[in-house]
């Protein structure tokens, strides 16, 4: 699969892990473009990003996401930049505030399930509204998918017009309550979006322990896949994870091992459909 690269993204915080956790999560605007500039560095193409208040609760406040893609842009251009639009950081349309700003890619979940201790609610109102603005200001989804259910509903969507830009799937796997990481379902996923969006990229993600998993499995069927610390804070049940690139890293050596380069930037965006980079 050696012409067949490899995309890695990189979600740097989330709206869970704190410092008490492991003190390399980054928490402020600026350790945020740190972060990413070294797993840029370590092969990340694609950062997925969330923003934090100053007590490390989520946020959704748009001035905080345009800190950030300014500071993105500057210290790592031509890297695709993905808004987080998840529930955990905000109700309703404040999901959507950070749209206007334009990041190249947001992430979309089209249907509800369960999380560990709350349910994560995407009803079809919601969805459409955040991805007529996705189509409004030219931002590509990229569909969080927890159960089968959303993966034919996304496939649904784009085939309707409803989605904006290519067609792009991540496999979300291990997070509890929901689709837990397991070798047959994956299999079952890959083959169902051969069959039903053959032309359609995709990727995969692993919580927790299930992390390094996933992204083999992902990048040894041909996909791409996603690392860092939103998902995983550690390398092994002993070892927490010292930053976003060690996590990064780990994945570009699985691309090594099947024979698949990491994706450049140009790469990256010539795969998804976005526009290319221009300074």
């Amino acid at each position: 699969m050696s012409d067949n690269p490899c995309i890695l993204c990189c979600a740097i915080t989330g709206s869970v892990p704190t410092k008490a956790n492991n003190p390399a999560v980054p928490i402020s605007v600026n350790e945020q473009i740190e972060s990413s500039h070294a797993a840029v560095e370590a092969g990340a193409s694609i950062i997925h990003a969330h923003v934090r208040n100053d007590d490390e609760t989520p946020s959704s406040d748009p001035e905080k996401f345009a800190a950030l893609k300014e500071g993105l842009e500057k210290h790592c251009p031509g890297v695709v930049i993905q808004f987080s639009t998840g529930g955990r950081s905000g109700a309703g349309k404040e999901r959507g505030g950070m749209l206007p700003l334009k990041p190249d890619m947001a992430s979309l979940s089209v249907g509800s399930n369960n999380f560990p201790t709350r349910v994560y609610e995407n009803p079809p109102d919601l969805v459409a509204w955040l991805a007529g603005e996705m189509a409004r200001y030219g931002i590509t989804p990229e569909i969080e998918a927890f159960d089968l259910s959303h993966i034919l509903q996304a496939i649904a969507l784009h085939k309707a017009g409803a989605l904006p830009g290519r067609l792009y799937v991540q496999f979300v796997m291990g997070v509890k309550n929901a689709m837990p990481a397991d070798r047959e379902v994956f299999d079952f996923y890959v083959k169902t979006m051969r069959r039903r969006a053959p032309d359609a990229p995709w990727c995969a993600a692993g919580i927790g322990s299930a992390q390094i998993e996933v992204n083999e499995w992902a990048i040894a069927a041909g996909g791409h896949t996603r690392a860092g610390l939103e998902d995983n804070m550690r390398l092994d049940r002993a070892t927490l994870a010292p930053s976003n690139a060690a996590l990064i890293a780990r994945a570009a050596d699985l691309c090594e091992k099947y024979q698949r380069p990491v994706a450049t930037f140009a790469q990256t965006r010539e795969i998804l459909g976005l526009a290319p980079f221009t300074a």
